[in-house]
């Protein structure tokens, strides 16, 4: 598996549980007991994904006495955005030709109407 921060973030990403727990973070931080919740699985798994997550960069956890806390850490996120920008000159120059091709459609559909 390749190392780049890029690659991690994608990889980590692409589990719909680790993206889950994410949606959860961003509403506080939370313990693995309280993150497991939601979920069917062990604290192990648990554990596991968020293993995953922390080799991201995505997740941190510390220690306050005995709680241990996770958090989200957005910063691969905000890589990852910055990543996928980078293309919007492909999808608008797809976006304007449709939008073009629509108006041609109308105008035909307008001169049709007309012609009746």
């Amino acid at each position: 598996m390749s190392t780049d921060p890029l690659s991690l973030t994608l990889a980590a990403l692409a589990d719909p549980t680790r993206r889950a727990i994410l949606a959860r973070l961003a509403r506080g931080e939370a313990s693995v007991t309280e993150l497991s919740e939601p979920f069917a699985m062990s604290l192990t798994a648990v554990s596991k994904h968020l293993k995953v997550l922390e080799r991201a960069g995505l997740v941190t956890r510390s220690r306050t006495a005995q709680w241990r806390p996770c958090r989200l850490q957005a910063g691969p996120l905000k890589d990852i955005a910055d990543w996928v920008e980078s293309y919007r000159p492909f999808w608008d120059g797809g976006f304007d030709r449709l939008d073009d091709y629509l108006r041609q459609l109308q105008g035909k559909e307008t001169k049709d109407d007309r012609t009746q």
